[in-house]
């Protein structure tokens, strides 16, 4: 392999770090030139609606890797530089830094690792100082002297970033109303039984969580004042923060030609439908076995893992990537992990009680586990994710029964 090819990453979040970092511990040793749009050193995203958010965690220590390792391992990186177009015939990139200047790098792969952009609020005033679409580390950072105690706080969307950013925000003494179109959050996520219980959880910590209502709009004048909901109420805020879920950042993949679905669409080896062209991370759509279709994951877990394992493809030491999918979330006391997927027609079974801070649930089919939700359960999640990777068909009412090893279930036959 010659050491003047070169391999181009764009998005220099989790997925593109660790893809570049693989692609060196696979022996490729050409150039690596990792491109993102933040002018800030690639960063972990988990900590931002949290530590970063409360302030316990200065942003310094959300870095993957210095600016030094980095260049230890000779990968260079183009930050504050966003890619406007893939030129495949001419293995080109047209790049534009933020400073405005324009210019291009030749090719011979490429790596969209480009993640996704916030929703944005349609609605009037969206606009003003003081709102705040959150997803990024100067998000955070502008968020953050807002969370003093009394101050009044609107969240929008109680997803997982939302929910956490209102735990974070009554946690330092704020007047927390959370806004949420649907009338059970995370229902999508945990179905209606634990969303139901979640919003429970926060009521009962004092967030104003307002269920079947939307933003109206936004009224302020050199900067937000306050929220206009869809019920005619009007909240007063100095901070408005939208946690309404993104969309995938594949605008220039898409212009290029390669095969778009909700995301870039990839094989098991993380290649898109052009040649030379790969995709990881929270934009790639990929065939996942466990699930048995295909899915965009917008995951921690996802991001780092298949950003390795397009980092190995690149380099010629392709194996099929598919994993069961993990996350976790932190919101208040409480540590939430899911392995697997819900689906409406699981039944559950509970392992302690539901009612309490430290359960599991989980969710079968004809004793066949498909996912396994733990509250302050971690290890039992860990184990639980063996069985829905193999698939292991188990005597439900030893799934509940409390300190048995979910590694030494007795398998039933299929």
């Amino acid at each position: 392999m010659s050491d003047r090819e070169t391999y181009a990453i764009v998005g220099a979040g989790l997925a593109g770090a660790r893809a570049a970092e693989a692609l060196r511990g696979a022996g490729f040793g050409g150039r690596i030139v990792l491109i993102g749009a933040e002018p800030d050193l690639p960063y972990d995203r988990p900590p931002l609606s949290k530590e970063v958010l409360t302030g316990s965690m200065p942003p310094e220590r959300t870095r993957l890797r210095s600016a030094e390792e980095w260049a230890a391992d000779e990968i260079d990186l183009y930050l504050g530089t966003r890619v406007t177009r893939l030129l495949p015939a001419e293995r080109r990139l047209l790049l534009a830094e933020s400073t405005g200047r324009t210019g291009s790098l030749r090719v011979d792969k490429v790596l969209f690792a480009t993640g996704g952009r916030p929703r944005r609020l349609a609605v009037p005033g969206a606009d003003l100082e003081g709102v705040s679409h959150f997803r990024t580390l100067a998000d955070a950072l502008a968020v953050r002297p807002h969370l003093v105690p009394d101050a009044p706080i609107v969240v929008v969307g109680a997803g997982f970033i939302g929910a956490e950013i209102a735990a974070c925000a009554r946690q330092s003494g704020c007047q927390v109303t959370v806004l949420e179109i649907a009338d059970v959050p995370l229902r999508r996520v945990l179905g209606d039984e634990m969303g139901a219980r979640y919003a429970r959880y926060h009521r009962e910590r004092g967030v104003d969580l307002r269920l079947g209502v939307n933003v109206d709009r936004i009224e302020g004048d050199d900067r937000v004042r306050a929220v206009v909901a869809t019920d005619g109420t009007r909240i007063e805020t100095s901070c408005v923060i939208v946690g309404i879920g993104i969309e995938p950042d594949l605008e220039v993949a898409a212009e290029a030609g390669v095969a778009t679905a909700d995301g870039i669409l990839v094989d098991e080896y993380c290649r898109t439908s052009l040649e030379n062209v790969y995709a990881a991370g929270d934009v790639a759509n990929a065939p996942n076995p466990y699930l048995g279709r295909r899915v965009r994951l917008e995951h921690w877990q996802n991001a780092q893992n298949q950003g390795i394992a397009a980092g190995r493809s690149m380099a010629g030491a392709a194996e099929p990537y598919g994993e069961v999918p993990w996350f976790w979330s932190d919101q208040f006391d409480l540590r939430l992990q899911l392995a697997g997927h819900i689906s409406p027609d699981h039944k559950i079974v509970y392992r302690g009680d539901p009612d309490s801070a430290s359960f599991c649930a989980f969710y079968h089919r004809d004793g066949v586990l498909h996912a396994a939700l733990g509250i302050n359960r971690p290890r039992e999640v860990r184990a639980a994710m063996r069985l829905i990777a193999k698939r292991t068909r188990v005597d439900v009412h030893e799934l509940a029964e409390e300190g048995r090893d979910l590694r030494k279930l007795t398998p039933l036959p299929a």
